[in-house]
Parts: C-alpha cells; structure tokens; sequence
C-alpha cells in the first residue's frame, strides 16, 4: 500500500488571540513529517522550538500530525502546508486567516453635534485597525438608517483597514435631543461596536403640506397648501415639482391640473427664513389609464426553445395585466413576463400584452413569435380532378425558415427544382400566395388527366435546416357538373329543406297539444353491413397517407388545444422522417 494522504489541512479562520488547529493525516506512512508557513519549513518533531506558539499534535497509530497554534496573532496570518518528504507527499496550501477586531469607532464632533435645519450634513464614523475591513451601519434612535457611503484605508501592514462611513442627514427643528448611533462589526465582533452622538437642531421652518382633494381624476384641479411657522419669521416659498423649480409660484397655496407624472414626481414646498430652510414634498393620488413603459418586442426562436416576452404597464389605481396569444381567450400570463417553455410551431403569432385600470380605462399592445422549426405541410389530403381535363395537386408550405429543398415524388416521376426531367404532361410550379402569410404554394399540373393518374399517390416533401415535412396526396376522379345546374340545386334544396322543417314544427305542436304525459323515445334496431370494395395498390401506402393526414389535422385543427398540437406534431414528424424522407 503506498503512502497517501486521508485528511489535508483546510483553509481556516482564527481570531486573534485564540487557539487554532490545522489537520494533516497520513495513511501508510511511518517517516518524518512537517509543517511549513509560506514556503519555510517550520522544524521536525512534535515541539517547535524556533515557533514557541507552534506544536504537533502527532499520534502515531493514527498517522496523524495537526499543527496546533496558540493565541493566533497577525503573524499567523499565512499559508501552511504539509509534507511526508520519505514519500514525496506535499498537502493542498491551507490559507489560515486571523480576525482582529475594529479598535472602538469614533464620530467627528461627538458627543453632542450642532446643526441648522434644513441644511444637509455627513455624520462621520471611523472604525481603525480591523481585518477584514468593518461594516459600519447606523442608527437613528436604534433604528437602521440608510444611505451611508464608506471609504477604506490599509494599514502599513497591508492586513489591517481604517473604514470611514459618512451618513448624510437633513436635520429638522425635532430632531433636537435625538440620537444616531455608529456600530461597526466583522467576522471578529459580530456583536459590534459603537459610539452615540445627541443632536442639537436650531429651529428653521417647521412645515406642513397638504392636497386637496386627495385623489383626483388625470386632467382635474389639485391645490397645495404649505402651512409653516418660524423663529425668525418665514421670508419666502418656492414649490419645485420631481426636483424643477414652478417658476411663478411663491406663495403659500399652489393650484394646478394633474397629469399622469404627478404621481411619481413629488411636488414639494420650501420654506426659509434667516435660520435655514426646510423643503417638504408630497405626492398626488392621481387616476390616470394605462402607459406603456416597455413594448414588447419580436422574438423568433428555435423550436424546442424557451421564450420570454417582456411587457411592463402603469396605471392607477393599479392594473391588472394579462397575456394572451390574439384570436384566444385563454389567459397565458398575469405578470410583466411570458414565459412560453420548449415552444412549438403551434406557438407562433401574435401575442397581446393587455392592461386594465379599473373604472379608467384600457390598453394593449401586440408582438410577434417567430418559430423555427421543419416545414409544416397543410395540403387537403384528398385532391380532385375530371379525367380529360386539366387537374392540379396542390401542396402549400408553411415554413420557417424558408424551405431549401422541395421534391415531388409520384409513380416513377421525381421532381425537384434544377434537377431532373418530367414527361410532357406534367410541370411544377412554385409561387407565394400573399394571403398565405409568406408560404410556398408547389402545385403539379397534369394534362389531360388519364386512369392511371388517379391510381398513384403524390409525396410533397420540403426541407430546411431543421428537417423534413411530408405530405402524401391521393387524387380522386370527379365528374364536372355545370355552374348553373348547381346553383339551381342548392336554390331548390333550400325550399324543400324549409318546407320540411315547417312540417315537423306543426306536426311536433299538435302532438304536444294534445298529450304532454307518456313520452316514450324507442331505440330502433341498428344494422350495420360492410360491402367490400376493390382497392387499388395504394393499399400498401395507407399507413403513409394516415400518418400524413394525422399531421395536418395536429398542425392546423383549431379545434385542437395546444397541448395536443405539440403532441402530434412531434410524434408525426418522427414517424415521417422514418417511413417517407422520399417516396418514389
């Protein structure tokens, strides 16, 4: 068994002053063992002499050699490894760290500090000599204030720092007599330190702001009253709304229309006498109808991807947000984000990002997902054409991207752009309906539709960066009836049908005139016969051409719920890819 090492000493933290121990545990080893601090071996042996704080804590049958240090102090503060030289072994370096606590923090100009209302000042806090660096917090009264800024200094010893922390208050005549509180803690003193200072206020203007009314509709009167008193007397006002000067406005009371900002930029009145001056502020409770702070934009995805759409509205009162995918009613989010998880083709479209304030108003925004995925065929699977005439096979592609290859395959006929050649009777043409959307229309053209045009199936197939799309085509025989003969037909089904359904509502009110007990509803006999039919040898292909049919209704239902669109979608694909990447 080779010598090895079961236990290496770990990075550690001591305060200064207590006992620490780093582990060091070696298996199959019975030679000498050390310690060594920042690259210098410490000595060999359980006593260190040249380190009287240092001691190895060896047992034998353990294999066991923890250093042991005591009443850790800043020199302490190092890098330490172990090593079994007889067997080349050197431990992980473990970084010890001392803690040494802030000397007991100091504010300037305690412990009583003299100030004017209404004029700013920085309280100012020292902490000297901690490691790590203090963390200064303070109190106003015993309860947290925020707003602090520090700055930090190292010592000559590079371990040890001097944090500064500067609160800056705006006194008012009532904060004579109050108390702000400095405490600086670390990882040596959590509890904390701290020092206490008493304010003493000279008295500038004390100020009250009022609203009248306190809610208003976006557009109505709103006043502002500013009631003060002074010791010297007031000398003058001046309003400000979100931090800009309201040129003109200089006396007690201020009136003017609300808009929408009043509700987020305070309007606020300053009053100053000899003293000082004191400025307070107010909000306006202001309705107003829904504003579009952030507009959604466009995404186009992978399919498979994950999707977030952001959308962010105000209002007031506060609104109620929904999602929606536009042309349902189905509430898909009620935040500011969308989250469309492993989305599919189906998924794509416009969504709706929809804010209501209530009794105010309403408004919404649209933004488009674009879904990248393999071509998605919706072609009728039963085509039809009159023998002798002229007939298409149609194959209308949706995809994105757009499709890079697309083949038509039938009996003995491949087509494909650029390649390959067709008999007279048939030619391929692509085009672009623009009610469509941006697809791709393939249609194949027979002349002079023959028998044996209606006995083949037809394989559209379209690929692009994503995969394959399959559609398989049967073309049925129809004989051509002309237009006027059907018009006819329908005009005269219509008469007969509503002559019929009159018949049935007299019959069905004298029945119920004369009885309306005893109504008994007979189950007649049902007979069921199947007649077989010749086939034609696209028996062999039904699977294909079911499979095909399965995909277009899970691509293009709207009947179906999206839950079941992914899920046909994606079984369909598999299974298309596998039996039809080309029929021939």
């Amino acid at each position: 068994w080779t010598a090895r090492f079961s236990q290496e000493p770990a990075d550690q933290s001591v305060v200064r002053g207590q006992r620490v121990i780093l582990s060091c545990v070696v298996f199959n080893y019975s030679g000498i063992v050390q310690w060594t601090k920042d690259g210098l071996a410490l000595g060999i042996g359980e006593d260190l002499r040249a380190w009287p704080r240092y001691r190895v804590l060896r047992v034998q049958e353990l294999g066991q050699y923890n250093l042991e240090i005591l009443s850790a102090d800043l020199s302490d503060d190092s890098l330490y490894e172990c090593q079994a030289p007889d067997a080349a072994l050197r431990s992980r370096r473990a970084k010890l760290t001392v803690l040494i606590p802030p000397d007991d923090p100091v504010i300037d100009g305690g412990p009583e500090v003299l100030l004017n209302a209404g004029e700013s000042y920085n309280l100012s806090c020292v902490s000297r000599g901690a490691k790590p660096p203090s963390m200064i917090e303070w109190l106003k009264d015993g309860l947290p204030v925020e707003g602090a800024a520090s700055t930090t200094e190292v010592l000559p010893d590079r371990k040890r720092v001097t944090t500064r922390s500067y609160l800056p208050i705006q006194p008012v005549d009532t904060d004579t007599g109050r108390n702000y509180s400095c405490v600086a803690t670390n990882l040596a003193v959590p509890t904390g330190k701290s020092t206490t200072v008493t304010l003493n206020v000279h008295h500038p203007p004390t100020v009250t702001l009022s609203i009248e009314p306190r809610s208003v509709l976006e557009g109505d009167r709103v006043t502002f009253t500013c009631q003060a008193h002074a010791n010297p007397p007031i000398m003058g006002y001046r309003w400000a709304k979100g931090g800009v000067v309201l040129q003109g406005a200089r006396e007690s009371v201020f009136t003017t229309k609300a808009d929408h900002s009043f509700f987020t930029e305070p309007v606020s009145c300053l009053v100053f006498n000899a003293v000082g001056k004191t400025n307070v502020s107010i909000l306006v409770d202001v309705h107003f109808g829904p504003i579009l702070l952030v507009e959604p934009q466009p995404k186009t995805v992978d399919i498979d991807s994950d999707v977030t759409l952001n959308c962010k509205w105000a209002g007031n009162p506060p609104l109620t947000l929904t999602w929606f995918k536009k042309g349902s009613n189905m509430v898909l989010s009620n935040s500011n984000q969308l989250y469309l998880k492993s989305v599919s083709q189906a998924d794509a479209g416009q969504y709706v990002c929809k804010a209501i304030v209530p009794r105010i108003g309403v408004g919404e925004t649209e933004v488009t997902l674009t879904v990248n995925g393999p071509p998605i065929i919706s072609s009728d699977p039963v085509q039809y054409a009159v023998r002798g005439e002229r007939g298409e096979v149609k194959c209308y592609i949706a995809s994105t991207p757009p499709p890079d290859k697309i083949v038509w395959a039938w009996k003995e006929n491949v087509w494909e752009k650029e390649k390959g050649t067709l008999l007279e009777r048939y030619t391929v043409e692509q085009s672009k309906p623009s009610a469509e959307g941006g697809g791709v229309l393939s249609t194949l053209t027979i002349n002079n539709v023959m028998e044996s045009d209606f006995l083949s199936t037809y394989n559209c197939t379209a690929w692009n960066s994503f995969g394959p799309g399959t559609m398989i085509i049967a073309l049925e025989e129809t004989e051509e009836v002309p237009v006027g003969i059907i018009a006819g037909g329908t005009v005269g089904s219509t008469i007969l049908l509503f002559i019929f359904l009159l018949v049935l509502v007299l019959i069905f009110y004298r029945q119920r005139k004369g009885s309306r007990r005893g109504v008994t509803l007979g189950k007649p006999d049902i007979k069921v016969e199947t007649i077989n039919k010749e086939t034609h040898s696209l028996e062999e292909d039904s699977g294909s051409v079911s499979t095909a049919s399965r995909m277009v209704k899970a691509m293009y239902s709207p009947f179906k719920d999206d839950i079941e669109l992914k899920s046909d979608l994606r079984s369909d694909t598999l299974d298309t890819r596998q039996e039809y990447d080309l029929k021939v």
